[in-house]
């Protein structure tokens, strides 16, 4: 019975000990492959490692692998036949020797062992796109943005490169059906360039072609910047804006679904807060502490003379801090401007030059050397092309 019991607890150290060898080994191999093989020289792991690291210095020195380095690998398949490593070095192997089928055999058979592997999504994707199968190649792009640390972020831009080609629009449409977590990513990185407005319309679905999509205000911001205000107007309008008639869109103060710049854009801020009431009025309140913008809207009109009417409501405090002003977009000088207590008890007319494209109106609060709060609501607010026009 003693003689059992002792046998036993001889195996179970000796177990103890293997398991112990085995986790330390496999820590050691990734980071200290030379290390590791000091412990375990024939372990998988550290077989993988060491080939790998072979592998890396002959790319950086530009000299061909050792058929040996593919040995051990291979010997390491063997004894670890789920680990995906050996597999990925076969693919590139047989990539290299210029069987493309039998290296996508080989990363598949990595994926398959690990669907996580960040090279086995890399190689197929590399491979697809080789082989002219963008959609396959596209969708191993999309498992790589879900995988790596910089996310779908990282990827965006190299599938948006890629989506700017009418040619490719329906390989796109069809990975935001099947991966539709991209096409929001991808919709924004293409946005970044105002000449990609077509492919935008052409691949955004009714979920991401609307007056809050974030690639919808981005384009915008870019059109703008170029000057492009036709063209800017035009897109903003095509999707859940205004008429493209419209002098000055909303003025009833009662739509705020439209995005600027072609709607109000209201500000909540330390210069004070401007908000739509029902009605169709628009309540402003500038702090008086420093000078800055409550309510702006980009408009287009054409050179010409133009009216503003309004109505002040209730008891304003301290109007004549606050008023509107305009001014071409390119530009920071107003070429108009009126308190509104004169626009509401006169009326405000002002001419836009022939040289100016688009303009900025504003409603803006100027401050004093003691601060002092100004409130206001405006009705009946109406911009109209003058008589003598």
């Amino acid at each position: 019975m003693i003689l059992r019991r002792l046998v036993v607890v001889v195996v179970a150290m000796l177990l103890a000990t293997q398991v112990v060898r085995n986790a330390a080994v496999a820590a050691l191999a990734t980071l200290h492959p030379e290390s590791a093989a000091k412990l375990w020289a024939g372990h998988p792991a550290v077989e993988i490692s060491l080939g790998l690291a072979e592998i890396g210095r002959a790319s950086r020195t530009r000299t061909p692998i050792d058929p040996a380095t593919f040995a051990v690998i291979d010997d390491a398949a063997v004894k670890s036949p789920l680990s995906p490593d050996p597999f990925l070095v076969r693919g590139v192997q047989l990539r290299n020797e210029g069987d493309a089928a039998a290296a996508r055999g080989a990363f598949l058979a990595a994926q398959r062992r690990d669907p996580r592997s960040l090279p086995a999504a890399y190689f197929l994707a590399d491979h697809y796109f080789r082989a002219g199968d963008s959609l396959s190649g596209l969708q191993q792009t999309a498992l790589l943005a879900r995988l790596s640390p910089g996310g779908i972020a990282a990827v965006a831009p190299f599938v948006a490169a890629f989506a700017r080609e009418p040619a490719h629009w329906p390989e796109m449409r069809a990975m935001f059906r099947s991966q539709p977590i991209m096409e929001q990513a991808v919709l924004t990185a293409l946005a970044q360039d105002p000449s990609n407005v077509d492919a935008l319309l052409a691949l955004a679905d009714p979920d991401h072609r609307k007056p809050d999509s974030p690639w919808l205000a981005a384009i915008l911001t870019r059109l703008i910047a170029n000057g492009d205000y036709g063209r800017a107007r035009a897109l903003w309008s095509s999707i859940g804006g205004g008429q493209a008639g419209d002098l000055v869109f909303d003025t009833g103060f009662s739509k705020p679904a439209p995005p600027p710049p072609f709607n109000w854009a209201l500000t909540t801020s330390g210069v004070g807060l401007a908000e739509r009431q029902a009605g169709g009025r628009l309540h402003a309140i500038f702090y008086g502490n420093v000078d800055g913008v409550l309510a702006s809207q980009l408009v287009a009109v054409p050179a010409g003379t133009y009216r503003v009417t309004m109505q002040l409501v209730g008891a304003p405090v301290h109007a004549e801090t606050l008023h509107w002003s305009i001014r071409c977009a390119k530009t920071s000088e107003a070429f108009a401007a009126a308190g509104v207590d004169e626009a509401a008890s006169r009326g405000w007319t002002f001419t836009v030059p022939a040289n100016c494209a688009a303009q900025w109106l504003e409603l803006s609060g100027r401050s004093g050397d003691i601060a002092q709060q100004a409130e206001v609501t405006i009705a009946g607010f109406t911009v109209t092309r003058a008589a003598n026009a």
